[in-house]
């Protein structure tokens, strides 16, 4: 933004005040030189022609006062100095040697005549034989009075001397010239002074209004804009400038619309990226932090830009900066809660000038909590699969061991040892099936055989087929009792009839494995608006709230010692879930300890008329 700048403190003023200051100068110089060499030059002119008219005075009183015996002398002396008074002479007066007055100008003192002077000069310059010149003031009219005493010496050699004359001028003439000489100079200073300020300001204006130009033009580049030109009034030094900064405006927009591009771009890589970035300071401050990022470290724009990396980062007990570049692997940062695992990795590198001069870090962090979490799964699966495959097989080899050893040839024994070996036997290859089949799914290799199959009839089928086993002792030993609760509304869905029955069939198997003697298990099918919900319910003994999570992952069993006494491999849930799954439906369960569990099923369902299959 653009200061407003005041009069007192702009270029326009400074000039002015500059040429002011100069012409003050200038004017008190030439001035004062001026009237002192007027005063000077006046006041020894008018001296001079006071000189003058004394010597022509003194050359007319020696005649007279040569002749001793001339008794006339005073009239014609004082006619003389009458004739002699005027053009500023106050008084002239003639004294003889002896300092007594023979003479004065002064028609209204004449009574002074033939009295003897008690004026000092005369005394001095009749003594000396020089002249005595003196000025003061007229204590009456204030004036300057200018006097001149100057001894009258013979002129025939003798240098006798025949007396003086006291010459009263009034020179205040003289100095009124001077004062009027100097008013009229005043008066032009101020009139030079005033045309002096109005050329300045001509000449400020002339200079500054490009400057001012120019000024703008640099504020609106600062603000973005830079459409504007200056205007050139001229091909010197500052037209050279406008000229420049038009240049450089057109270049700085060339740049700022490239470097905007990068930055849109780069702004469109961070917010795209999958990744989370962070660049710092040279002092380990978060400068910039991606949206991905804020996203991972769970945090906003504002509480991350200024903090140290290593403290958004949690590891500021660990690690310092330089131990953190100095470390060539990545780091793994544990962010996880309760209720949500997060693992995240971060690798960190420089950002160096080409002087090598370090001013800043980047650390790119990866989401790897699905990669550990299948990491741990595949561990788990073949630490599961192994021990699965490993505990039939050392039954196996036991009982073939004993077979080696004769027990071939015992027909009571013979007969239940190779009944064992079928049974395992069989054990691995539903399990070695199952894994296929999740093989396949995860491999997204299964595909789906859908068929608009009536839901309704196909779930009772899975339910009577059940009922016949229980009450087949030869299947089960306890009894149970199935309840069905299933809407009367014929519902038709397009399914792959073989998975959703393999997947009631694994739901069915636990509940009849887990309930007790005289369970019921309750069956319900129902509709809403766009959900088809079935839900089977047993009566055992329920799942701990810990496990009810992971009831759906592979090989994992709650009470594993009674699980696998009862058969199962433990891929049953997850087999169902990934079928379900593919039916872009959701499976769930629901548990009491001791009362019992609950499996949901949702499927989505979209009804249709019998109009479109005619």
């Amino acid at each position: 933004m653009k200061k407003k700048i005041g009069f007192f403190q702009s270029i326009d003023f400074k000039i002015v005040f500059v040429f002011i200051i100069l012409l003050l100068v200038a004017l008190e110089l030439i001035g004062a030189y001026f009237v002192r060499q007027l005063e000077t030059k006046l006041i020894d002119n008018f001296q001079e022609e006071r000189r003058l008219q004394v010597g022509f005075l003194d050359n007319t009183l020696q005649p007279l006062l040569k002749d001793d015996k001339n008794l006339s002398l005073n009239e014609e002396i004082t006619r003389l100095l009458t004739d002699f008074s005027g053009n500023g002479v106050i008084e002239a007066q003639v004294i003889n040697p002896k300092h007594r007055i023979i003479g004065t100008s002064d028609s209204t003192n004449q009574s002074i005549v033939g009295e003897n002077s008690n004026d000092r000069d005369v005394h001095q310059a009749l003594l000396l034989n020089s002249k005595i010149t003196s000025q003061y003031r007229d204590q009456t009219t204030n004036d300057r009075i200018w006097k001149l005493v100057s001894p009258i010496i013979a002129s025939d050699g003798s240098n006798k001397v025949l007396g003086a004359i006291s010459l009263k001028t009034n020179i205040e003439t003289v100095y009124e010239q001077i004062e009027e000489i100097t008013f009229i100079f005043l008066n032009a200073s101020l009139i030079s002074m005033g045309l002096t300020i109005l050329l300045a300001l001509f000449i400020s204006r002339a200079i500054t209004k490009p400057i001012a130009e120019m000024t703008n033009q640099t504020v609106q580049m600062s603000g973005g804009n830079y459409s504007g030109q200056v205007k050139i009034y001229s091909e010197d030094e500052l037209g050279q400038l406008s000229l420049a900064i038009n240049e450089l405006s057109i270049k700085v927009e060339d740049a700022q619309e490239s470097t905007e591009a990068e930055r849109r771009r780069l702004n469109s890589v961070l917010t795209h990226m999958t990744d989370g970035v962070i660049a710092t300071d040279r002092r380990g401050k978060i400068i910039i932090i991606n949206e991905m990022a804020l996203e991972m470290l769970n945090t906003s724009q504002e509480d991350a830009v200024g903090q140290s990396i290593l403290k958004i980062l949690k590891k500021e007990n660990e690690f310092t900066l330089r131990n953190l570049l100095k470390n060539d692997q990545e780091l793994t940062f544990d962010f996880s809660t309760p209720e949500t695992p997060l693992i995240l990795q971060g690798g960190f590198s420089l950002i160096q000038r080409e002087t090598g001069f370090i001013s800043g870090i980047v650390c790119v962090l990866h989401d790897i909590t699905e990669q550990e979490k299948i990491e741990r799964e595949r561990r788990d699966f073949v630490s599961n699969v192994s021990h699965e495959l490993r505990t039939p097989l050392t039954s196996m080899k036991s009982y073939l061991e004993a077979l080696i050893d004769g027990a071939w040839q015992d027909p009571a024994i013979a007969p239940k040892f190779l009944q064992v070996t079928q049974e395992e036997t069989d054990r691995m290859i539903r399990m070695i099936s199952d894994l296929l089949n999740l093989s396949r799914m995860d491999a997204s290799e299964s595909t789906l055989a859908l068929e608009y199959v009536n839901i309704n009839r196909l779930f009772n089928h899975v339910l009577d087929r059940f009922d016949m086993m229980i009450q087949s002792a030869d299947q089960f030993e306890k009894k149970y009792t199935i309840k069905r609760e299933i809407t009367n509304r014929q519902i038709w869905m397009e399914i792959d009839t073989d998975k959703m029955i393999q997947v009631f069939d694994n739901i069915m198997n636990n509940a009849l494995k887990y309930s007790p003697e005289g369970g019921v298990i309750n069956c319900s099918l129902k509709e809403t608006h766009d959900n088809v919900i079935i839900s089977i319910t047993d009566e055992g003994m329920g799942i701990p709230k810990k496990d009810l999570p992971h009831i759906f992952d592979r090989f994992y069993r709650v009470d594993k010692a009674r699980a696998r006494s009862m058969g199962g491999t433990g891929l049953g849930l997850a087999i169902s879930k990934e079928a379900i799954e593919k039916h872009n439906g959701k499976i769930w369960a629901n548990s009491i300890e001791g009362e019992g569990t609950t499996f949901y099923i949702l499927l989505p369902y979209v009804p249709y008329e019998e109009d479109d299959w005619e």
